[in-house]
Order: structure tokens, then sequence, then C-alpha cells
């Protein structure tokens, strides 16, 4: 992170506008709080993509609470929609300040520079493929796709500045740990995928009650998580010799099922909730 944040620093001298992606399903965990430090007093626009996998109604909530604040947010899927219709406009709109100032001044207009910045897998290389519509960087379902930084002409009068993706070094708390682990911004390899899921349980009973039991027909008001992750796991097939619950099968079932929205669309986080 050390080496990363310092090389963006020096970068931002070079840009005019930071444009940072986060996950719509995580709206306030998934952005790294260091950024609003580094980044100053530079023009800022949040996409939050991955908006097909996020309640449309809790989406809707976000973008009203963003605008209250005067943030320049877009919500949206970079596979599906294309992001450029979008997104030009507010770029002018950001940097229209400094364009002002260079003509005054008597300098030649140039293309806008903006860095592309977020914590890993949010899909700043998709968002960046979607931008130039075609394949101008490289994408993955995995954190860690982008190793290093690469400019890339987009056309249109912007050239973007592709950053990897960094995390901070501590979370203020234990839910915004498990929002980044569940919608997997942090490797699976250092996360007990079992307790992962025994959270996950517990927070769509809590905030989407009935949810599971639409995709696996299983009970919910099992007392425990772990009864449930074993009623699912009898249901699918996802048993060891014995007709023992395999839970690590089963675990890595429900977390894909999550991750990929066939659960449903789901946000973990409300606007306004403290």
């Amino acid at each position: 992170m050390t080496k990363t944040m310092r090389q963006m620093k020096e970068d931002l001298k070079l840009i005019d506008l930071v444009i940072e992606i986060a996950d719509a399903r995580i709206p306030v965990s998934g952005r790294n709080p260091e950024l609003g430090n580094l980044c100053g007093n530079k023009a800022r626009i949040v996409i939050f993509g991955k908006a097909d996998l996020a309640d449309e109604r809790e989406t809707a909530r976000w973008q009203e609470e963003f605008r209250k604040k005067g943030q320049k947010t877009i919500f949206c899927d970079f596979r599906k929609n294309s992001i450029r219709k979008q997104l030009l406009p507010l770029i002018q709109e950001a940097t229209r300040e400094k364009a002002e100032r260079d003509r005054k001044r008597g300098m030649k207009p140039r293309n806008v520079r903006a860095m592309v910045c977020g914590i890993p897998n949010v899909g700043k290389s998709t968002f960046i493929n979607s931008f130039a519509g075609t394949a101008a960087a490289k994408t993955g379902n995995r954190p860690g796709v982008t190793k290093g930084r690469q400019w890339i002409h987009m056309g249109g009068g912007v050239e973007l500045l592709d950053t990897a993706g960094v995390l901070w070094p501590k979370f203020e708390d234990q839910k915004t740990g498990l929002a980044l682990a569940l919608v997997g911004s942090m490797p699976d390899d250092i996360i007990d995928r079992g307790e992962l899921v025994v959270d996950l349980i517990r927070v769509l009973k809590k905030r989407y009650p009935g949810i599971l039991n639409a995709r696996y027909g299983c009970d919910e008001g099992r007392e425990m998580e772990a009864e449930i992750m074993a009623d699912i796991a009898a249901r699918r097939g996802a048993l060891k010799k014995g007709a023992e619950p395999d839970y690590e099968k089963v675990s890595r079932l429900i977390l894909d099922d999550f991750r990929s929205g066939r659960i449903g669309r789901i946000t973990l986080e409300t606007a306004g909730e403290s």
C-alpha cells in the first residue's frame, strides 16, 4: 500500500481529475478513506459499478444521499451500460474551472488527464474497457489484476491513468472488513470462508428476510447460522460420506451465489445508517 500510495501522490501532479471506482453494494466500506486526504482539492468523480448486483431501492437512496452532499456520482453496470455518455459531461463540468484558467493564461487546450483509482476488485479495468469501447485494460474477477500503472488514451479529449487497487492498513470496525471480504476485495485465501458465510447468513436474515428461503428452500427460522448452512448443504448435495454437511463446499456455493447476484440484488449498507 505504501509504495502504491506514494506513486499515486507523485502522479497527482500530472492529472486534472480523480475518478474513483467503487462497488455499489458497499458505498461506504468500499471507498479507501486515504484517497480523500491524498487527492486534496483535485476534482473528483465517484463511479459505483456492479449496480446490477445492488438493491435498486437502496441505490436510489444512495444517489439522493450523494446528491444532497453535492458529490458527483454515477451508479451503473460497466458490462451492459456504456459509461461514456454519462461520464464525459461530468468530466467537462468537473474540469471546467481549470480549463477556463488555462484559457485565460493563453494555454492551448489539451486532453483531460484523469487518474482511475479504487480498492481491489471493484471493476476499474472493466470500467476503462467500457469507456474506451475496447479491451484497453486487463480484467479479472479477483483482486490484484492490475499490477502497475498505465496511461490509456480514451478519445474525446480524455486520457486515463490506470492504477492498482489498494486497501488501507487498518479498518475502523469489523463491519468494514466483513463488507470488503464478502464482495471479494480481499483475497479469499486469507479468509475463513466458513466464518465469512456464517456472517453473510446473519446479515441476510436481518436485511433481506426470506431471500435465502427463496433461493435454497431452506428453513431460515433455525437459530444457528451453521444449521442453515447444513440445511442448504443437504438440499444442494454438498455432503461428505455419511451424509455429513460439507461446510467448505456449501460455503463456496453460497458465497459464489451472493457475489454473482444469484441470491438476489443485495446492498450491504443503507444510506443514512449510523
